[in-house]
């Protein structure tokens, strides 16, 4: 007799499976900065002569080919590019129209944590608070520049202008000549600058005029303020003393580069 074939009991369904943990998303990565466009004739001059391993590439119009010639020298032997180009093209490299003719391109520039007292220059110091226009941060340079003084500080305030291509352009090679320095917390930067640095506040009124600051034999470190709300108070009770400019009264008070430019030539030791 034929026996039935044998049924087997029904396999159990896999357990089903966790499924894999995803991966965290990565961080984004923070965009390298991009590389400074220096423009005219003078601003690069300064940037060959002050920081030349910066220098990357450089672009002029026919023109320019004789103040041209010794920095492509230079270029040629690291091996840098270098090219004469139109009008047109080299207004698209520059982002400008005014760009004086002649271009270059330079690794960003950093600027550094501002130090103890004792390793800045003695010399008048501009620290700039919220300066938000990049042609006064040029302007500003220029002055410091053309007045002697050798460093300047830049505040941490998220209105402050940075180095960007109008900033240099304005500035004249003046921001080349400068050591430049980052201060975070402002307020606390001032109080370690006092012992060697007369911290004066400039201010819109009621401060002293800038005469009256010759008591003092220390070099003067010069706060000037944001263009339109000045500096904060807090700022202002960190300095030991605050200077304003009297004039007419017809206006209220002037540009801040050219506050800036007459104070520093005032106060000046």
């Amino acid at each position: 007799m034929t026996l039935p074939p044998r049924r087997l009991p029904p396999r159990p369904s896999p357990a089903p499976r966790d499924p894999a943990p995803a991966a965290p998303p990565r961080p984004p990565q923070p965009r390298a900065p991009e590389p400074d466009r220096i423009c005219g004739p003078v601003a690069v001059a300064a940037l060959f002569a002050h920081r030349p391993q910066a220098a990357l590439r450089l672009f002029y119009l026919p023109t320019r080919r004789l103040e041209a010639g010794p920095f492509c020298a230079q270029l040629a032997r690291t091996r840098k590019p270098y090219r004469e180009v139109p009008a047109a093209e080299l207004a698209k490299i520059a982002g400008t129209m005014h760009h004086g003719g002649i271009v270059a391109i330079a690794q960003p520039r950093a600027v550094p944590a501002l130090p103890a007292a004792e390793a800045l220059p003695g010399k008048l110091l501009p620290v700039l608070d919220g300066i938000g226009n990049p042609h006064n941060l040029g302007a500003i340079a220029r002055s410091a520049a053309f007045f002697g003084c050798e460093a300047m500080v830049i505040s941490g305030d998220p209105r402050q202008a940075g180095l960007s291509d109008s900033a240099w352009r304005t500035s004249e090679g003046g921001l080349e000549a400068l050591s430049l320095y980052r201060a975070a917390d402002l307020p606390a930067a001032l109080a370690a600058l006092a012992p060697r640095f007369l911290t004066v506040a400039a201010v819109a009124r009621g401060g002293e005029p800038p005469e009256a600051l010759a008591d003092d034999p220390r070099s003067v470190a010069l706060v000037l303020g944001n263009e339109e709300q000045g500096l904060a108070a807090s700022t202002i009770a960190a300095c030991e003393r605050q200077v304003t400019l009297p004039g007419s009264g017809a206006v209220e008070s002037l540009n801040v580069s050219v506050a800036a430019a007459v104070l520093m030539h005032a106060l000046r030791r």
